[in-house]
C-alpha cells in the first residue's frame, strides 16, 4: 500500500505543478483562457479522482468545490477574476499540506480548510449570480444529442475500474438512453468473472458540450476505446418516433455504429400538406443550402413564423460530403492495441541501482583492458576493445536514463517570485530559457535551495521598487531571467536581474568591518563581489523575513562546491548582477586524466583541462614567483611534489605540466608523468581525506590501486591565495 501512495504522492506533484503553472500564464496570457481553464479544469479533475480512489476522501471533498468553481468559470470565461486565482493559490497550498494529512486532524488545517471552503463557496454563490445575469438576455437552449460508443478493455476490472459508475456519471450530464452489448463469450463455459465482455451505447442530450463527456472517462482514455460523435444539433430524445425507431436496451448481436444511429433520425422536409416532422434551426446557413432550400421548398413559411427554418433529410445513402456540419465537431478516440507507451515510470531507486552496477562495469572494463595489455593476445585484444566500447554506450545510456531538464527545476520558482514580489510591493517579469536542457536528477534536486536563496536575493536586493526604478529611468516592472546552456562538458545555469547591481566600495566596507580583510589588500573587482559568499556577510540595512541575516550565500557556494561546480558573480552598479553557476552533467563517472606522481596516482577532470605540455626541469624558470612560460604565456604553477610534501628526490628529468583553467583563470600542474585518459568512477572519500583541500573523491583503478581525483577548483584558488599572500 506504500508503494500505491507513494505514487499517488507523485503524480499529485506532477498535478500541482502543471496547475500551478496554468494558473501563472492565465494571469500574465488571459487571450490564452480557454485552453488553460480546461487545463486546470482536467488536472483538479485528476487530482480529485485519485484523491477518492487512493481513500483521501476529505481531500477529495475539498477539491470537489474548487472543481465545482472551475466547471463554472469554465462554461462562462468572463468570471475568471484575481480573486479566483488567489484562492486556487491558497487551496493548494492547503492540499499539498492536507494530503499528509488525509483526515485533517491538525488543528491548524482544520481551521483552514473551513475557512477556504467557505471562501469557494462565497465565489460560487457569486459566479451563479453574474452568469444568470449575463444568460439572462438568451435562453439556455444549446442542447445537442451526442452518441458515445464505451468499450472497456477484458482486464479493465484489474486496476478498479467500475464502468456501471462511469455511465451514471455520464447520465448527470443530462437525458440519456444507454444500450449495452454483451459478447456471446459471456455467455459460454468459458465465462470470465473477472474479464469485462459488455460494451455500451449512450445516446447523451446534453449542453455541457464535449469536454464534459470526455472529462468523465478521463482514467479510462487509455484501457478502453471511446467513440464520441455528434448526433444531432437539438434534443433527439425528445422526438416521439426516434424513440419508437430504437432497438431494445440490450442489443443482441453488434454494437449499433454512428450511422446506424443516424439512419433512425428521419428528418422530413415539409410536405404538400404543410406536415414536418423534426424542425431544426441551424446555427450557420450557408448560401448554397439557403439556395436549394428556397428551390424545394412546395410551401409558403408560415406567417407567425420568427425565424426562417431549415428542413432537411438524412439517410444512410448520403455521402459524408453531403452531412450536415455536424461532422466539424466530431471526436474519435480509438484504443489501439499494438500501440506501445512511449514512456514509462520507474523507481528512482531502480535507476541508482542500475548506475552503481554501470559504475562497477566501468571498472571491471579498466581491469580487462589492464590484463589484456599485461597479456598481449589478439583475440584477447579485439574482445577487450569490443567490451569497452560496449561499456561506454551502456554508460551513455544509463546516464540519459537519470538525466532531467531543468524546466522540472524552474517552473517550481514561477510561483515563488509571484508571492514574493506581491509581499515585497514590488512588480517583477520572470523569464526562462533553456528549459530543455538536462542535468542528472541528483544535481537537480540539490540545486533548488541554492537557486532559491539566489532568487529571493535579487528580488529582495537587486531588483528596486518601481517608484525607484522610474526615478533611474527604468520600466516599473523589473526582470529576473532563469537561464541555462552547455558548454563543453559543463551545463550553466544563470540568474540575471535589471536591478541596482552590486556597489564593489560597499561590499568592501563591509568586508574591512567583519575584519575579513585589511586595508592593504588590493582585491579586484571580481574578488570583491567573491566576499559576498564568506559566512555572516550581507550589506542589508535591515533584517526582514526574506533576508539580511548574512544566511545563504555562503551556504550556497558550499553548496555548489559539494556538487563539483564554480559559481562566479558579475554586476555592474544601476545595472544590474548576474550569478552563473557551472556544473557538471553527472555525478557518478567522469572522463578524467590519470597522472602520477611519485609512485601515487591521481585524476585530474578532463572538462577542466586546457592543455599539456612536457618540460625539461630546468626550463622551468624564476621559481621564486612561481611562473612558467607556456606558448609565450607566462602562467602560475603549482608543483604537486611539494603541495603534497612528497619530496623532489628522484624528481624526473622531464615533468608534465597541465594547464586546468577554472573560475577565469588558468594555472600550470606540475606532475611526474601522464599516464593517459581515463573513465573514474567517483566514490567518496573516507575520513583520513576528506578535510584535504585537494581531494574531491576517489576511484578504483583496474589493478585495484587507488587514485584520487583532485579538485579543480581548489587547486586555483589555493594558487591565487599564495600569490595574493606573497604580493
Amino acid at each position: 500500500m506504500s508503494n500505491l501512495r507513494d505514487v499517488y504522492l507523485e503524480e499529485a506533484e506532477e498535478l500541482f505543478k502543471r496547475i500551478e503553472e496554468a494558473l501563472l500564464l492565465l494571469e500574465n496570457s488571459p487571450e490564452d483562457s480557454s485552453s488553460l481553464i480546461a487545463d486546470v479544469f482536467r488536472s483538479m479533475h485528476t487530482l480529485k479522482g485519485n484523491s477518492g480512489m487512493f481513500g483521501l476522501t476529505k481531500v477529495a471533498d475539498f477539491l470537489h468545490n474548487l472543481e465545482t468553481l472551475y466547471e463554472k468559470v469554465r462554461s462562462d470565461h468572463s468570471l475568471l477574476s484575481e480573486d479566483i486565482i488567489e484562492c486556487t493559490f491558497k487551496s493548494l497550498d492547503h492540499v499539498k499540506k492536507i494530503i499528509y494529512d488525509p483526515e485533517i486532524e491538525e488543528q491548524e488545517n482544520i481551521d483552514e480548510n473551513q475557512a477556504l471552503t467557505d471562501e469557494i463557496l462565497k465565489i460560487l454563490k457569486r459566479t451563479e449570480e453574474v452568469s444568470i445575469d449575463l444568460h439572462s438576455i438568451e435562453a439556455l437552449s444549446g442542447m445537442v444529442s451526442y452518441l458515445v460508443f464505451f468499450q472497456p478493455k477484458h482486464d479493465v476490472f484489474e486496476d478498479g475500474t467500475n464502468p456501471i459508475l462511469l455511465l451514471d456519471e455520464l447520465a448527470e450530464l443530462g437525458k440519456s438512453k444507454v444500450f449495452s452489448h454483451m459478447e456471446s463469450k459471456a455467455l459460454s463455459d468459458s465465462f470470465d468473472p473477472k474479464v469485462c465482455y459488455t460494451s455500451w451505447n449512450i445516446v447523451l442530450v446534453t449542453e455541457k458540450g464535449l469536454d464534459a463527456i470526455r472529462d468523465v472517462f478521463i482514467f479510462v482514455e487509455d484501457s478502453a476505446m471511446i467513440e464520441i460523435n455528434e448526433l444531432f444539433d437539438g434534443d433527439i430524445l425528445a422526438d416521439q418516433e426516434f424513440h419508437e425507431r430504437l432497438p431494445e436496451v440490450d442489443l443482441p448481436s453488434a454494437p449499433l455504429s454512428f450511422d446506424d444511429f443516424r439512419s433512425l433520425i428521419e428528418i422530413d422536409r415539409p410536405s404538400a400538406s404543410g406536415d414536418t416532422e423534426i424542425e431544426v434551426i441551424p446555427e450557420t446557413t450557408d448560401s448554397s443550402t439557403e439556395e436549394k432550400t428556397e428551390k424545394t421548398e412546395s410551401t409558403p413559411e408560415p406567417a407567425t413564423k420568427k425565424a426562417p427554418v431549415e428542413t432537411k433529410k438524412t439517410s444512410t445513402s448520403t455521402s459524408s460530403s453531403e452531412e450536415p456540419s455536424v461532422y466539424k465537431n466530431k471526436v474519435k478516440k480509438l484504443f489501439d492495441k499494438n500501440k506501445t507507451a512511449s514512456s514509462i515510470r520507474v523507481s528512482s531507486d531502480k535507476l541508482n541501482e542500475l548506475m552503481n552496477n554501470v559504475s562497477e562495469l566501468v571498472t571491471t572494463q579498466a581491469a580487462l583492458a589492464l590484463f589484456t595489455k599485461n597479456n598481449f593476445d589478439p583475440t584477447l585484444d579485439a574482445i577487450s576493445d569490443n567490451v569497452e566500447k560496449l561499456t561506454r554506450q551502456l554508460r551513455d545510456i544509463s546516464f540519459g536514463m537519470t538525466l532531467v531538464q531543468v524546466d522540472n527545476l524552474f517552473s517550481r520558482f514561477q510561483r515563488v517570485i509571484r508571492d514574493l514580489s506581491s509581499q515585497l510591493g514590488k512588480s517583477v517579469r520572470f523569464v526562462t530559457e533553456g528549459g530543455d536542457t538536462e542535468l542528472d536528477k541528483t544535481i537537480i534536486e540539490n540545486l533548488a535551495d541554492p537557486l532559491m536563496h539566489i532568487i529571493r536575493n535579487s528580488l529582495d536586493h537587486g531588483i528596486e521598487t518601481a517608484e525607484e526604478r522610474v526615478k533611474n529611468g527604468k520600466p516599473e516592472t523589473g526582470t529576473i531571467k532563469l537561464m541555462s546552456y552547455y558548454s563543453g562538458a559543463k551545463v550553466y545555469i544563470r540568474v540575471e536581474d535589471d536591478g541596482g547591481g552590486m556597489d564593489p566600495e560597499k561590499i568592501r566596507k563591509k568586508a574591512l568591518e567583519k575584519k575579513l580583510i585589511s586595508k592593504d589588500d588590493n582585491l579586484s573587482e571580481k574578488e570583491t563581489f567573491d566576499l559576498i559568499f564568506a559566512p555572516g556577510f550581507s550589506t542589508a540595512a535591515n533584517v526582514t523575513d526574506v533576508s539580511g541575516r548574512g544566511v545563504g550565500m555562503d551556504v550556497v557556494r558550499k553548496n555548489i562546491l559539494d556538487l563539483r561546480g564554480d559559481i562566479q558573480v558579475e554586476s555592474e552598479l544601476g545595472v544590474g548582477t548576474s550569478i552563473t553557476l557551472g556544473l557538471p552533467l553527472t555525478l557518478s563517472v567522469i572522463d578524467g586524466l590519470l597522472i602520477k606522481v611519485k609512485g601515487t596516482h591521481f585524476i585530474i577532470p578532463l572538462a577542466e583541462i586546457s592543455k599539456c605540455f612536457e618540460l625539461d626541469r630546468k626550463e622551468i624558470s624564476n621559481e621564486f614567483n612561481s611562473v612558467i612560460v607556456l606558448d609565450d604565456e607566462q602562467l602560475p604553477y603549482l608543483d604537486l611534489r611539494k603541495e603534497f610534501n612528497l619530496g623532489m628526490e628522484d624528481n624526473p628529468e622531464v615533468t608534465s605540466v597541465i594547464v586546468v583553467h577554472k573560475l577565469g583563470t588558468k594555472i600550470g600542474v606540475c606532475v611526474d608523468s601522464i599516464e593517459g585518459e581515463y573513465q573514474a568512477v567517483l566514490k567518496p572519500v573516507g575520513k583520513y581525506y576528506r578535510d584535504q583541500e585537494f581531494i574531491s573523491g576517489a576511484t578504483i583503478l583496474g589493478d585495484g590501486s587507488l587514485a584520487l581525483v583532485l579538485d579543480a577548483y581548489k587547486i586555483v584558488e589555493r594558487k591565487m591565495s599564495k600569490q595574493k599572500v606573497t604580493a
